[in-house]
């Protein structure tokens, strides 16, 4: 009987962690940019301090996550995929796990730049590589996602 009910348990948690991401219908929608080698330098000056001040406050929302969000949150990092060719995409990762230093989940953007990356695919990336983090809420409304906010308005001014 003990051993029955460790497996039910077991399976409880695994298909709960296994469930895909949650966003509100009315949760803010991704806008897609796209700078070009030119403008590159522009970029990186632009969302660096947005990046350090996502770093600076990744350590709350991760225990926020480690410790389990409420149903109806789902917690998103921000980091970048490289392909072969040297062209790279920043995009979401729906988090699984965090362990050792390293961020384990599933790419949560649609691929417009590199080669090799699908919407859904398993994904692992050390957590230095993070460039933002997100926890989505049921009522659409949002915390952190301070690169994303601020490339919200970069290039629209």
């Amino acid at each position: 009987m003990k051993l029955q009910m460790f497996a039910i348990l077991i399976l409880l948690s695994w298909s709960a962690a296994a469930q895909d991401p949650q966003l509100a219908p009315n949760a803010p929608q991704d806008k897609p940019i796209t700078a070009h080698s030119s403008e590159l330098a522009a970029f990186e000056a632009a969302i660096a301090p947005h990046v350090a001040e996502a770093k600076r406050t990744y350590p709350e929302a991760k225990k926020k996550f480690v410790a389990g969000l409420p149903k109806g949150q789902s917690f998103f990092v921000t980091t970048r995929l490289h392909d072969g060719t040297g062209a790279f995409e920043q995009v979401f990762i729906a988090v699984r796990s965090i362990d050792g230093g390293m961020v384990h989940g599933r790419i949560w953007s649609e691929i417009n730049t590199v080669r090799g990356y699908r919407f859904g695919d398993d994904y692992g990336f050390a957590e230095s590589e993070l460039l933002d983090w997100l926890i989505t809420h049921p009522d659409g409304s949002e915390e952190g996602n301070v690169v994303g906010k601020f490339l919200d308005t970069y290039g629209r001014r």
